[in-house]
């Protein structure tokens, strides 16, 4: 007994040793988690507004994510700190060196952007008349639309009336240009370039006017000489469409630079827009670096694309009466088997979360979906969330009387997306429609913000390979899409030109559209002495 009772002291020691090595232990993962891992900040997005005081999340009082979030978002924090908690040392958690190559973005080479006009630019000459614009489309076709349109309203010497925005589309959105543009801003910024009126005057309200369906691809020469001559006989021109009717390439320099500084800098969104956007990229950024997403799996793309791989037929039924009704949509019958082996389909949700895993991001990574509402909901949701359970919305991350305001207005709501995908750490579009390129083309403009844009065709390929049991989910499958994508993250490059052997209409298709890439015409590279 003597003996016994000798002994339990030693326990006792012991014991208390090892509880406090595992105090220590713990304490120091803790730190490692916390402090070793860089974060990259991002420059703030150019045109936001400083948030009301009410949303000052630098006072003393309680943080937003304490006090001010929305209820549906709580749980998400919740979550994202638990998980923090108990995937230390499992396989989500990654090494410095691998955080770096996951978020790091593509080295800018010392091109930044020089949209200033030169030493020889002029002011705008005498007007010759009005110019009307009805820009066509979703929120990027239209911004891309006006921009061309205030190259050309200088390039004929008119005042430029505010442009009216599409409410036909299949959004059926009413939301007027000041709604979505700070009108005031669009006006001052471009006082040196063309002038600007609200409304045209009454007086001209029945004077004779030419509407005219531009050329698509169009030259300078095509505004100075067929349409410059309209002035001889009209008061009046009006644009009925704007997409796409200036050329990508071969436009005077200073041409170039009125597009960019109209595109990347005039058109800042409303400042209620701006207000909400930021807030919205704020509280993404306190769950660490995060992936905006466009996940374009809407169902006006899947309808006007054919796209139907993972649908049901009523799915696929659906979507084929949509596009037989929309009468401006000129291709009815196509083949889904034939689009997606092509790379013509966005890629699915189940595809982006495969593609994202297996480039080694891990599963609590945060992911902000920029889209509408997704086809099918959380049924075709379900497996990217699987691997991702942190995703992300304007829905969740803004309170419903937050978003009440823009609820009603696609264009808006686009809007608030852009705003989150330009100032995101990583941005992937699952397909490259006038979104992606517009925000991808903006992150090159503001630094070569990390963009990764899938292979399509090649991604494709390897899952349909998955399916068939002839590659299976693992380190093979990753090294392969790593090394596909290794070149295709955002990096600066020179636009592209047309593909070999295209002619006409087809060749200025093929063509990377201007504000996808503002290089070589807006971006210029410091010499090794001003870097």
């Amino acid at each position: 007994m003597a003996q016994r009772r000798r002994l339990r002291p030693n326990r006792m020691s012991i014991m208390r040793c090892l509880l406090t090595c595992a105090l220590v232990t713990a304490a120091t993962l803790a730190l490692l988690t916390v402090h070793v891992l860089p974060s990259f900040k991002a420059p703030s997005y150019s045109g936001a507004k400083k948030l009301s005081k009410r949303w000052d999340v630098s006072k003393k009082e309680l943080r937003w994510t304490q006090e001010l979030a929305p209820p549906q978002l709580s749980k998400f924090i919740a979550f994202s700190r638990s998980r923090k908690i108990s995937q230390l040392g499992s396989s989500d958690r990654v090494t410095s060196a691998e955080f770096q190559k996951l978020w790091k973005p593509p080295p800018s080479r010392g091109f930044v952007p020089c949209v200033a006009p030169g030493s020889s630019y002029s002011s705008p000459g005498q007007s010759r008349g009005y110019f009307l614009v009805h820009a066509n489309g979703g929120l990027n076709q239209m911004k891309a639309g006006i921009s061309d349109m205030v190259v050309v309203a200088r390039l004929i010497n008119a005042t430029l009336v505010i442009p009216k925005l599409d409410k036909n589309s299949f959004w059926q959105d009413k939301s007027k240009f000041a709604d979505v543009f700070d009108e005031e801003h669009f006006i001052a910024s471009l006082v040196n370039d063309v002038k600007i009126v609200k409304k045209l005057p009454p007086e001209f309200a029945k004077a004779k006017r030419a509407v005219k369906y531009f050329t698509s691809w169009s030259s300078v020469e095509y505004y100075q000489g067929e349409i410059y001559q309209l002035w001889d006989d009209h008061q009046v021109i009006r644009a009925a469409k704007s997409d796409a009717r200036l050329a990508n390439n071969n436009l005077p320099p200073e041409i170039q630079k009125l597009r960019c500084r109209t595109f990347f800098e005039a058109l800042r969104f409303a400042p209620p827009i701006e207000a909400l956007g930021k807030l919205l990229v704020d509280r993404m950024k306190s769950f660490g670096p995060y992936i905006a997403l466009h996940l374009r799996y809407e169902k006006d793309m899947l309808a006007f694309s054919g796209c139907t791989y993972g649908l049901s037929q009523q799915e696929s039924d659906e979507l084929a009466a949509i596009r037989e009704n929309i009468t401006h949509w000129k291709v009815k019958e196509i083949d889904p088997s034939e689009q997606r082996a092509r790379g013509y389909c966005p890629l699915t949700p189940k595809e982006v979360g495969l593609f994202l895993s297996s480039l080694g991001y891990p599963s609590n990574t945060p992911i902000y979906i920029a889209a509408g509402e997704i086809y099918g909901g959380q049924a075709h949701m379900a497996d990217l969330e699987s691997h991702f359970p942190i995703l992300m919305s304007k829905e969740i991350l803004a309170s419903e009387e937050e978003l009440r305001p823009f609820s009603m207005h696609a264009s808006q709501m686009a809007a608030l997306d852009y705003i989150v995908s330009v100032e995101s750490d990583v941005f992937v579009p699952s397909y490259s429609g006038n979104m992606a390129r517009a925000v991808e083309g903006h992150r090159r403009f503001l630094g070569h913000r990390k963009t990764i844009i899938p292979d399509r065709k090649m991604l494709v390929h390897l899952f349909d390979k998955v399916d068939q049991g002839l590659l299976s989910e693992g380190d093979k499958l990753s090294d392969k899409i790593t090394e596909i994508h290794r070149r295709r993250q955002g990096s600066p490059r020179k636009r592209k030109g047309p593909i070999s052997g295209t002619k006409g209409r087809d060749r200025f298709r093929s063509e990377e559209v201007f504000y996808e890439n503002p290089l070589p015409d807006c971006l210029c590279q410091l010499s090794s002495s001003d870097l």
